[in-house]
Parts: C-alpha cells; structure tokens; sequence
C-alpha cells in the first residue's frame, strides 16, 4: 500500500488506485477521482454513489453491479451510460471503496 493526495487529502491506496479506507473519503475526493475517469458526476450519478458508499461501509465491501442495477434505482445500460467501461469497478473507486468481488 501507498498514500496518496487527491483533492489535498492524502489517503491510502493499493496497487490499482483503490482506496483502502474508504472512511477517508470525502466528496471532493469522489469529484476528483471521478474527473481522473472523465466523468462529470451529476444528481444521476451522485445517486448511484451515495447508494455505494452506504451499501460499502454496512457490508465491508464494494457493491456489485447487480446489487447496485437491483437497489439503486438505475439500470445496467443506465450504469454503463453513468460509467462506461466497466460501470462497478469505476463507481466503487470513485467512492472510494474496493475493487468490487468479480471484477477483473
């Protein structure tokens, strides 16, 4: 593990970029990390990663994409429309949780 600063907040990593503890997250971070990814969050978006960080922090673990698609109100083509190429993987890191179980 590293630390590193994003949005003036040092914070620790892994070898990927995720977040370890997802308590250092705040919304600044999850702006910068989101601009990092070439996405401009909007309320769509904001919704999907509210829905994260409470399901992350309550189960130790990011959500994945059919737990989001089932609770969170979007639907998958709306989560790869929100965040292409690899919609779980991507939210989980903008909201400053771990790579989501499955993914590669």
């Amino acid at each position: 593990m590293t630390t590193r600063t994003i949005a003036d907040h040092t914070v620790e990593v892994n070898d990927e970029g995720f977040m370890t503890n997802p308590k250092e997250w705040t919304k600044e971070i999850g702006m910068a990390l989101a601009q990092e990814e070439g996405i401009e969050l909007t309320p769509a978006h904001w919704q999907v990663i509210d829905f994260c960080r409470q399901d992350g922090l309550a189960s130790g673990k990011a959500p994945t994409l059919r737990r989001i698609t089932s609770n969170a109100g979007v639907t998958t083509k709306e989560m790869f429309a929100l965040f292409p190429k690899g919609p779980a993987k991507k939210v989980a890191r903008i909201s400053g949780l771990g790579k989501p179980e499955g993914c590669v």
